[in-house]
């Protein structure tokens, strides 16, 4: 039987239900009409690595968890690559889908007293004593590590977001961090450190799939694994997309076809 996400514990719960709303002069920065994305992985509250991105996309909106798209499909690679299978927590620096052309304008949000200290809280909550690195994609992210006031001084790795149009520094700087967020993790006890690193540019063997234990309860099988769409003509990274004709609050899902999978 597939074993799914069972949720957020009653504590925890609690606490993300208590996200500050965005203040009305800044909503127009993101999608905000679809809420927030908060998390992916255990809520454990004693992770072995922290993962902060930045903010969650349409495939994010769809499944309720974060870094579940293209982006997340590499991170997960990623997360193979160190040895890491489930002792993992992600979560974002934005919970709300940001604009891009809005990204320096709305750094200063991070900063918001309401904000930060929901933010740092969850941090706190969702981290503890196993923890051994943390992971931050991009500038957001690493600005809300930054104003982490309780941040655990473990090794700390800053590198670019996974959907960076740079492909060569991307793989270059995730390349780099191998070899020592290899020797800062413990991995799991079925997880393999002795893999391929990265080469010149994330290539389709640097992407997996993400686990059914990362997903809600009731996604269909083939959800987190887009290598069907990458491999289509044309391609495409993403199952889920905004529709360009209303992209604030319309999106298209496409399901593959048994073609598309064999």
């Amino acid at each position: 039987m597939t074993t799914f996400d069972k949720g957020p514990p009653a504590l925890i719960a609690r606490h993300l239900a208590r996200l500050p709303d965005l203040p009305p002069e800044v909503r127009s920065k993101f999608w905000y009409d679809w809420g927030p994305i908060l998390y992916r992985g255990r809520l454990s509250g004693n992770p072995r690595l922290l993962g902060i991105a930045s903010d969650p996309g349409p495939t994010e909106r769809i499944v309720g968890r974060t870094l579940v798209g293209d982006a997340g499909q590499r991170v997960q690679g990623l997360l193979g690559k160190i040895g890491l299978t489930r002792s993992y927590v992600l979560v974002n620096a934005f919970p709300y889908a940001l604009h891009p052309s809005e990204s320096s304008s709305a750094l200063p949000l991070l900063a918001y007293p309401d904000q930060l200290a929901w933010r740092n809280r969850f941090y706190d909550m969702v981290t503890g004593p196993g923890l051994e690195a943390i992971v931050a994609f991009g500038r957001n992210a690493q600005r809300a590590l930054e104003l982490w006031d309780h941040a655990p001084a473990v090794p700390t790795f800053l590198v670019p977001h996974p959907s960076s149009h740079d492909a060569g520094a991307l793989a270059d700087s995730w390349r780099a961090a191998v070899p020592d967020l290899r020797a800062a993790l413990t991995p799991d006890p079925d997880g393999v450190v002795t893999g391929p690193n990265y080469g010149a540019e994330i290539s389709e063997a640097d992407y997996a799939p993400i686990p059914a234990t990362d997903l809600p309860f009731g996604m269909p099988p083939w959800m987190g694994d887009d290598a069907w769409g990458r491999r289509a003509s044309p391609s495409h990274r993403n199952c889920v997309a905004r529709d360009p004709s209303d992209s604030e609050h319309r999106l298209v899902w496409q399901a593959p076809r048994p073609e598309d999978l064999a």
